[in-house]
């Protein structure tokens, strides 16, 4: 049995790869087969593509998020029932967390999961001088395996010829295709309104058009030749998805547009673990559904909403009640934010939110915080207690709070140093941070039996 796999890079960010990985999948469908999207590194835009594209939800691989062996058991829960899987590379192929070595990068992930890869070149302005690239990345480290080249921005025919055949000749692989400088393609929307423009399927016109760009100057039976692989052996077990309790307790999930950063398996992983998830939506002024013993606010874009999530009175006095009234609850990022008093947009307008956690949110023009994050507990941290985990922060906002003394949620370690992070009240953990479970389950044994002390004092009428 064999199985089929491609890893989608390129010698750096901004190349092109997002735009072919995209084109692929459409195509690939096009073609009538069952495709599925994987993305290296911890973004959720890019799946978010991916998934809009494929309809099977996208997953991430991160070689230092979590370990080989739970990487590949997330790798075959994705893949199963699926004819070729795509993985989307992120920034160049031997970039990762380590200058002096492949780790946390493209080239590591392509090789646990022992797949061929594509390399997409950028060859504007140049033509036997692509060879050289692309055999530098061919032989610069002995583990990963480039099969084939596709030559992103050629100026036309002739040119994407000059180019196949210095390739060809130099690195004995395959130039399987080409995309023209003058198309001029860009992905649209990769801002804060990507999310409610995919779920309105506003980008469809664009990824079809895409797929039959690639279908027009691409061999993609070719591609589908060269991604024969060996079916993975994984060493997990069981599978960290296997079911291990019948549910026990139900948490609500808050998800939509606002509130829809959620890694497939961090939902997969608590109902794994006896977990009934229960999504509402407090963009739509739902209140939290009745029967909860817990809650978790994902990321997302609520600056982006804040008008609407302000007006909405039903939603917000519910969270609050119920966090105020011991409601296990773990809020990331957006969800953080959707705590404090207030968000102030970078138009200066300020709109009350739920006002649990003293202090304001105030959002900025540039980056506030980018990386992966290595997690500890702070503060008598149930979730956590004397756990380590490992996630990431990526925000544009900063939280200005109102107190000296913060009850600190986290420690984090990142490239910049320690620092501490979030706010812990009642029986809520909140920061900018957000987790990837598999990095560390056990927090997941920790969080549900709090919510089950807090099931039983309801049911006792202590609370």
């Amino acid at each position: 049995m064999t199985e089929r796999r491609i890893v989608i890079t390129g010698t750096g960010s901004g190349v092109g790869k997002t735009t072919v990985t995209i084109g692929l999948m459409s195509a690939l469908k096009k073609k009538g087969l069952i495709v599925q999207g994987f993305k290296c590194g911890p973004d959720y835009i890019d799946p978010s593509y991916h998934t809009a594209v494929t309809g099977r939800p996208s997953r991430n691989l991160d070689s230092w998020m979590f370990s080989k062996e739970i990487l590949l058991d997330i790798y075959n829960k994705g893949s199963q029932h699926s004819d070729i899987s795509i993985i989307e590379g992120v920034m160049g192929f031997f970039d990762g967390k380590n200058p002096e070595t492949n780790e946390g990068s493209t080239a590591e992930i392509s090789e646990i999961t022992q797949s061929p890869v594509l390399l997409i070149v950028n060859c504007e302005s140049m033509a036997r001088s692509a060879a050289a690239i692309a055999k530098g990345f061919q032989t610069f480290s002995e583990g990963p395996n480039i099969v084939a080249v596709i030559a992103n921005k050629v100026g036309s025919e002739g040119h994407f010829q000059l180019v196949k055949k210095a390739i060809e000749k130099e690195c004995h692989v395959p130039v399987i295709g080409y995309l023209k400088r003058e198309l001029d393609i860009e992905i649209p929307e990769r801002h804060l309104g990507l999310i409610p423009s995919l779920e309105r399927g506003e980008l469809d016109p664009f990824f079809d058009k895409l797929g039959d760009l690639i279908l027009e100057t691409v061999d993609v039976e070719r591609l589908f030749e060269l991604a024969v692989s060996e079916p993975l052996k994984v060493n997990q077990k069981p599978s960290i998805f296997e079911q291990k309790k019948e549910p026990t307790i139900k948490m609500a999930v808050a998800k939509d547009s606002a509130f829809n950063f959620y890694y497939p398996e961090n939902i997969e992983l608590l109902e794994a673990n006896g977990v009934e998830v229960v999504y509402f939506s407090p963009l739509e002024d739902e209140k939290l559904p009745d029967g909860v013993s817990g809650l978790y606010i994902g990321g997302g874009f609520p600056e982006e909403f804040a008008q609407e999530l302000a007006s909405n009175l039903h939603s917000k006095n519910s969270i609050k009640d119920a966090i105020e009234n011991g409601l296990p609850t773990l809020a990331e990022c957006g969800g953080f934010m959707y705590l404090t008093e207030s968000i102030e947009t970078t138009e200066k307008e300020k709109y009350e939110m739920v006002g649990i956690i003293p202090g304001r949110v105030q959002m900025q023009s540039h980056l506030a915080a980018l990386g992966y994050r290595e997690i500890s507990g702070q503060n008598e941290n149930y979730i956590l207690r004397d756990l380590d985990a490992r996630g990431h922060e990526f925000h544009y906002s900063s939280y200005q709070p109102v107190e000296e003394n913060i009850p600190y949620a986290y420690e984090t370690k990142g490239l910049r140093g320690v620092n501490k992070e979030g706010y812990l009240i009642h029986s809520l953990v909140a920061g900018y941070t957000h987790f990837h479970f598999a990095s560390c389950p056990e927090m997941l044994d920790n969080w549900i039996k709090t919510c089950l002390d807090y099931r039983r004092k309801q049911y006792e009428g202590t609370i």
